[in-house]
């Protein structure tokens, strides 16, 4: 299994950014898949889950509104679009296998 998230940076507050991760080595279009973050100094929080067709969605209420999940299949890429960002959304965002297996995370920083 090899998962391996681009697309983070430096941001300023409301602004947005997409993060890919791309994945390969096990049957991605049939599993569900998660992006996970991690804050500095506190633990791994969920932030969003999507089936293995792509047609549901969760998120938790800290970013519902305005992170969407989504995949591509054909390309075996899954994708985090992030707006309105906050301070409070730095962190190291993971994407994630229902079975634990995460990449090396990419860095999501906001600030002015």
């Amino acid at each position: 299994v090899q998962l391996v998230e681009s697309g983070g940076g430096l941001v300023q507050p409301g602004g947005s950014l997409r993060l890919s991760c791309a994945a390969s080595g096990f049957s991605f279009s049939t599993s569900r898949m998660n992006w996970l973050r991690q804050a500095p100094g506190k633990g791994l929080e969920w932030v969003s889950s999507i089936s293995s067709g792509g047609a549901s969605t969760s998120y938790p209420d800290s970013v519902k509104g305005r992170f969407t999940i989504s995949r591509d299949n054909a390309k075996n890429t899954l994708y985090l679009q992030m707006n309105s960002l906050e301070s409070e959304d730095t962190a190291v965002y993971y994407c994630a296998t229902n079975a634990g297996n995460r990449g090396q995370g990419t860095q999501v920083t906001v600030s002015s």
